[in-house]
């Protein structure tokens, strides 16, 4: 997940996108955003998992996801906060859980980014005590970098550099999750 710049205002963060490099294309996106889709698709077709959004940034790509997938699951999310405002990760903060049980199910957390693994790893464990029979996870984005978690998140759409990212729901202070592919912001 990446740090919420605190401060950031509309005309810095189009400064922000204007400079930024570009990552990853919106066709490069799509053609990732499938393969997850046909991995999911093959895994857990004939499971009837229950798919949990993790709020705010995963709202994308889960979006982009669930539109691909042709098997019943059922969909729920979940809001989860280590940065707020700041942009170092502190104590992980539960700001809504799953309404719906995970008592027996398959569970799949999808979520935008995997960086340090804190947050994914806390929501996974979380998951397990819950009851969910088996709990996997997908990322749009992997960050290509040492954890601090030991996770590895089980269907990844691309492998990135480590760099702060913006776009398709990572967001620069809380701006640009809807940018036109996946960018770096220039000098992070």
């Amino acid at each position: 997940m990446n740090a919420i710049v605190a401060g950031l205002d509309p005309g810095q963060a189009r400064t922000a996108r204007q400079r930024a490099e570009r990552l990853a294309s919106v066709e490069v996106v799509d053609a990732a955003l499938a393969r997850m889709a046909d991995a999911i698709s093959h895994a857990l077709g004939d499971r009837n998992p229950l798919l949990l959004a993790v709020m705010t940034g995963g709202m994308v790509p889960a979006g982009l996801l669930v539109s691909r997938l042709d098997f019943p699951f059922q969909l729920d999310y979940l809001q989860v906060s280590r940065y707020r405002e700041t942009t170092e990760g502190g104590e992980l903060e539960w700001l809504h859980r799953p309404v719906l049980p995970l008592t027996g199910r398959d569970v799949l957390v999808i979520d935008d980014i995997l960086d340090e693994g804190w947050t994914l790893q806390a929501i996974v464990d979380a998951c397990r005590a819950a009851g969910a029979a088996k709990v996997q996870s997908a990322v749009l984005v992997e960050k290509r970098r040492q954890r601090v978690a030991d996770i590895r998140a089980d269907y990844v759409g691309l492998e990135l550099p480590d760099r702060y990212l913006f776009g398709y729901g990572m967001d620069y202070g809380g701006y640009l999750r809807g940018a036109p592919g996946i960018y770096a912001v220039a000098g992070h």
